[in-house]
């Protein structure tokens, strides 16, 4: 008797254990089968009308497709990046597009702004600086102040004023668009030379490299991001956008001995005014020639 108990009740714990184990690996099987449908990472279709500055992409060219591809998905499925350049175009396009008009230049310059720079003040690794991430030697060669008391790469104005200089001649010494933009990652020299050695005159046919290669396709798949965030799942309200504060222009063309002193008479602080005034490099403005500065001070 006691046997037959023992027998029974091995039976009833096998038995509950594999009815134990057959709910988790349900649990598990539901738990995976929810996160695929709420969490799909999906192959993106590529429009047939996307374009630089009116230019064509001729995404018939199967390599064409295949690298446009890749910029499109890295610019969208990169979600913290995507909603940060969307943020900040808010608050910085509103300045690029009368200015990228004002000079000329077609209105989707203002994504090679964003490329280059994602509209961050801080200096590359190579030593480009400001949102047009100029090199300290070519804006000096197309007027900009640059020193260690003033640097005017940081001045939007004025920086924007310069590359619309440079990308204008690089259409007209490269013959398109596409080519000056390129020519704005390797140099007028280096795409020139290219287009020459390998006997063709169109970006798409021309062999670069691999960064100028990505450079330009980068700026397309930006400007199709984030000219149609919802169609790509970036999802925000108005009130989510970074939004410039308005200021009111004082005109200098004396020394400043303390930027901390001259702030306070305008009742900021002086981060504040460097915030709004980021070429001034250092806490005084040395101007011995009498040269007249703008200086954005902020209302409050």
């Amino acid at each position: 008797m006691d046997k037959s108990i023992r027998i029974l009740s091995f039976i009833v714990i096998i038995f509950s254990t594999l009815l134990f184990v057959n709910a988790i690996q349900k649990s598990d099987s539901n738990l995976k089968t929810v996160t695929h449908e709420n969490y799909k990472i999906q192959s993106l279709k590529l429009s047939e009308n996307l374009n630089f500055a009116g230019e064509r992409v001729p995404l018939e060219n199967q390599n064409v497709r295949e690298r446009m591809d890749r910029e499109l998905l890295v610019n969208t499925y990169w979600q913290s990046n995507g909603l940060l350049l969307l943020k900040r175009a808010n608050k910085y396009f509103p300045i690029l597009e009368p200015l990228l008009k004002k000079y000329g230049l077609p209105d989707d310059f203002k994504f090679l702004a964003v490329a280059e720079s994602a509209f961050i003040d801080e200096t590359s690794s190579a030593g480009a600086a400001g949102i047009w991430h100029f090199m300290k030697e070519t804006g000096i060669e197309y007027g900009l102040e640059i020193n260690s008391n003033v640097d005017e790469r940081y001045n939007i104005e004025k920086s924007t004023e310069v590359a619309a200089k440079y990308l204008k001649k690089s259409k007209e010494k490269l013959g398109s668009w596409t080519l000056a933009a390129a020519a704005y990652n390797a140099g007028n020299f280096g795409v020139s030379s290219r287009l020459k050695y390998q006997k063709v005159s169109n970006y798409y046919d021309v062999l670069l490299p691999n960064e100028t290669e990505r450079y330009v396709l980068r700026i397309i798949a930006l400007k199709e991001v984030m000219t149609n965030p919802e169609q790509y799942g970036f999802v925000f309200e108005k009130e989510d956008l970074y939004v410039l504060p308005k200021t009111t222009i004082v005109k200098v063309d004396t020394t400043i001995t303390d930027i901390e002193t001259f702030a306070r008479k305008f009742g900021i602080t002086y981060k504040e005014l460097k915030i709004h005034n980021a070429w001034l490099r250092e806490t005084k403005l040395i101007n011995k020639t009498g040269k007249v500065y703008e200086i954005k001070i902020p209302l409050k």
